[in-house]
């Protein structure tokens, strides 16, 4: 079974998907790590832009029958058996990406990207097994209980659960309105 695990910068994917597979018994694999090595797209200054199309191509060759979870903001464009996306309150998301230095730009994107649900979105379009998961308040052991509740209940699809539009007033500080 292929495991995507996704959603904005700052959520928690990296740990949720480290201990998802180990409380699986799956392997884990990075999207950065695992395109680095493979040399799948281009550094531009700091970052590096995957092409997702030949990522998606790689991932399914290298993975096919086997157990795994792929972390990563990207993982849902790879063609998986379930895709979880996670969320967190925006404020929470930007509080996240401020103690990690990303430049106020880079940090207002991900914001707004979480207020406007851009992942769940694009999950949606890719693929037909979607749950959303919402981290805010939550260890990451609790995250990861309710993870494998939803798979041992069957749940295909669980999305549309969270709703950040109350939410808009209260970041509007982190957001890049002057067009920085």
């Amino acid at each position: 079974m292929i495991i995507a695990v996704t959603g904005t910068p700052g959520v928690g994917k990296t740990t949720v998907s480290k201990l998802l597979s180990k409380r699986l018994g799956y392997e884990y694999v990075g999207v950065k790590e695992f395109a680095v090595e493979r040399d799948i797209g281009e550094k531009v200054g700091d970052e590096i832009e995957i092409d997702v199309d030949e990522l998606a191509e790689k991932m399914v060759e290298e993975f096919k029958g086997k157990n795994v979870v792929i972390d990563g903001h990207l993982s849902h464009f790879v063609p998986s058996d379930l895709v979880v996306v996670l969320r967190a309150h925006p404020r929470l998301v930007a509080e996240r990406l401020r103690e990690r230095g990303y430049p106020r730009k880079k940090l207002a994107e991900n914001v707004e990207a979480e207020l406007i649900d851009v992942i769940p979105v694009e999950a949606l379009e890719e693929n037909e097994r979607v749950i959303e998961v919402d981290t805010t308040g939550k260890t990451p052991e609790e995250v990861v209980d309710e993870i494998i509740g939803l798979i041992e209940r069957g749940v295909k699809k669980r999305v549309g659960i969270v709703d950040w539009s109350e939410a808009y007033d209260e970041v509007l500080p982190y957001l890049n309105l002057g067009g920085e």
